[in-house]
């Protein structure tokens, strides 16, 4: 059983999600706390960020942030200790990241394969398992 779970979530892929969740949750131990993070993609370029108005980024950030907690809300059971966590910037720098700064024990990640089906995992995942300091689970989608 893990004290902490870090199980990042992309709220676009709900069926996926809920199956990453189902598998996340009996490998919780008593009083474990549940982070959930959905990583929201950066702008990148400064010129990209400037054909938006000056206040998109931080709205958008806002309105992410209220699905994910929608997202927590409606799948996550009672009496589970879980954190939202919005995360902003590549999605797996910001998940390897989060996993050190929150020190958890596991990470539970979905795989979504790209079309190649020579592909094992998607590119996400598998940076992930390859960087990560922490043990990785990974759940088909």
């Amino acid at each position: 059983m893990s004290k902490t779970i870090l199980l990042p979530v992309d709220i676009n892929h709900p069926k996926a999600e809920q199956k990453s969740l189902k598998e996340a949750l009996p490998l919780l131990g008593d009083g474990g706390v549940l982070h959930v993070v959905s990583v929201a993609p950066s702008f990148g370029m400064a010129q990209v960020s400037g054909f938006f108005p000056a206040q998109y980024e931080k709205e958008h950030l806002a309105e992410f942030g209220k699905q994910l907690s929608a997202w927590v809300k409606e799948h996550v059971p009672d009496g589970v200790t879980v954190k939202p966590h919005v995360l902003h910037g590549t999605i797996y720098d910001e998940i390897l990241r989060a996993a050190d700064e929150l020190n958890v024990d596991l990470i539970v990640m979905g795989a979504h394969r790209p079309e190649l089906s020579d592909y094992l995992l998607g590119p996400n995942a598998a940076r992930v398992v390859r960087h990560a300091n922490q043990s990785v689970y990974v759940v088909r989608s």
